[in-house]
This record gives C-alpha cells, structure tokens and sequence, in this order.
C-alpha cells in the first residue's frame, strides 16, 4: 500500500481528499492553511479539509509557511510515496518537492497549459471558454508548469456559475486521482508529458475591482461576470445609492434605442433591464446589502425602479 500525503484547503480540495480515503489509501499526513476569518461574522473556522481529516482522525498541519527549515522540518520527517495538492495555497519550496518517493501530484481546475495560476475556474467562465477539465500534473518549481499525467476534460454549460463549475470540477478531480493512485499502486509509476510551449494562458487571483460591474462592457461580458462570480466575491453594482450584489442575469437586445450604459430601461416581475455598452442585460436576481438574495419581482417591492434610473459602478 502506498502512503499519500495530501495539501489542500477549500471544499475543491476536501472532495479529493474524501474519495482518496474512502477508496482506502492511508493518509498519514494532512498539510492545510491555518485556520482564519471567515463568513459575515469573520469567526475563526477550519478549513473544508481539515474538518475532513478532524472528522477521519488524522493527523494535521497548518504551517503557516514552508519556506523555513524550520518549518519544513517535522512535515519532512514523514515518509511519504506520493503528496496529492489540490487548493493549497502556500508555495512548496524544492525541499517539499523532493520529499515523497514519487514527488507531488497536483489536482489543478484547468485543461494545461491554459490557465495556470490560481483562478482558473473563474477566468475559464470569465473568457467565455466552451469547456475546461482537471489536469493531473507532476508538480515542478514553476507555477503550474510540470509535465502533465492525464487530462479530464469538462464542458462547460451557458448557464454556469463558479459555484456550480466548481463543484463539478471537483467530483471529476476527485474520481481522476483515486484512479491515479491505484494505477501508481499497481505499477508503481505515473508517466507524464511537458505542457506544450503554445496555449499558455494565466489566471491571476480575483481582485477584488473585478467583482465592481462597469456598464460600459456589453452585455455578454457582463453576464459571464455574475456568473463567475457566483457565489464568491459577488458582483456588485449600486442602485441609487444602495449597494447590490447580482446573482442571475442574461444577455438579450434592448427593448429601446435609448439604452445608455447602467441606465434602467424596464423594471417588472420578469426582471429588471439594464443597458449596456453592447446590448442589455436582464437582471433576475440580485440581493441589497445586509439582505438577501431575492428575484427581481421582490427587489422592486422593496426598492421601487422607474425607466431613466441608473446603475453605477462602486468604487473597489
């Protein structure tokens, strides 16, 4: 039986750490970032995949750091056959690298070399990509640049949000590195191939200026924007002066020849349509600050809209 040494943080992660014990591979050690605010209430939680390794009995740590000898010290005094990394969040230093038999395994949310970096789900949907995967990599000192194993290819449907995309990339992450691991186990390699050197793409972090809507972008854009940012950060607007966040929309041709960026141009149970720079954008759900989210029917009852009034982008 091969030891499996995981390093992972968000509910992305904690799925393949799951499957990985359920499909009976011993876990002798967990790596995940230290516990920290979270929520509205910013109480101090645990991560996704420290409750799984609390609610298996495993053993945990939270370094906040793996650049220090010391540091890597007490996680090094493992043995280990492979690391599977999935979400860490934290650099892993050649030290680390080098540390099992068979090196690290990352569980990266994209079809490499396209979108290496941290955001990878969020870009995809962002750029209006028609499908996007899981690659299975062998983890080198570069950002997402190792010699591939598999990949797992996974269409991705108009109506998609982070939320959702993300969940499916994670079923198929976690069912592509139990397989991975038994083949490992059985032959006792997992050949790999070099990214290719064309295709490269990256997927920086979401800043949080991305999540503010500009009005002047079209209307397609703008759709993908509350998609991929659903359910986190939110894109967020404000409406005579009440901060919203918006949840649903779709694009569709304005129903007006007057349809200036951010200006209200009907407003009913069917939705509230905004113009655009290119087309117009129906907003179906949204959700004003310190409330929740709400279809467009309740929105209006609380926060009556008449045509001619504007959306404007918040300041970051």
């Amino acid at each position: 039986m091969i030891r499996v040494g995981f390093a992972g943080t968000p509910p992305f992660a904690a799925a393949a750490l799951v499957a990985i014990l359920d499909a009976g591979f011993p876990v002798p050690i967990v790596l995940t970032r230290p516990d920290r605010p979270r929520g509205r209430g910013l109480k101090v939680l645990p991560s996704a995949v420290k409750d799984v390794a609390n609610e298996r009995g495993l053993a945990v740590m939270e370094p906040p750091t793996l650049t220090t000898a010391e540091s890597r010290a007490a996680v090094l005094a493992i043995p280990l056959d492979v690391l599977v990394v999935a979400a860490y969040g934290l650099l892993l230093p050649p030290e680390i690298l080098a540390w099992p038999v068979h090196g690290c395994v990352n569980i990266h949310a994209s079809l490499l070399p396209r979108w290496r970096g941290a955001a990878p789900i969020e870009r995809a949907i962002l750029e209006g990509d028609a499908e996007t995967g899981i690659s299975l990599m062998q983890m080198d000192a570069g950002l997402d640049t190792g010699p591939v194993i598999e990949h797992f290819h996974v269409p991705i449907a108009p109506t998609e949000t982070g939320g959702t995309l993300t969940a499916r990339l994670a079923a198929t992450g976690a069912e592509a590195i139990v397989a991975a691991l038994v083949r490992l186990r059985e032959e006792g390699r997992l050949p790999s191939s070099p990214q290719p050197a064309s295709g490269v793409t990256y997927a920086p972090k979401i800043a949080k200026a991305e999540a503010s809507l500009d009005w002047n972008l079209s209307a397609p854009v703008l759709a993908r924007k509350i998609r991929a940012f659903d359910p986190a950060p939110g894109a967020r607007a404000s409406l005579a002066g009440v901060a919203v966040k918006l949840w649903r929309a779709e694009a569709e041709a304005p129903p007006t020849t007057d349809s200036r960026p951010g200006v209200v141009l009907a407003a009913d149970a069917a939705g509230i349509v905004v113009g655009c720079g290119q087309g117009a954008l129906r907003v179906t759900e949204l959700q004003p600050a310190g409330g929740r989210r709400m279809d467009a029917a309740a929105f209006i009852a609380g926060h009556p809209l008449a045509r001619g009034d504007a959306f404007d982008t918040p300041r970051a």
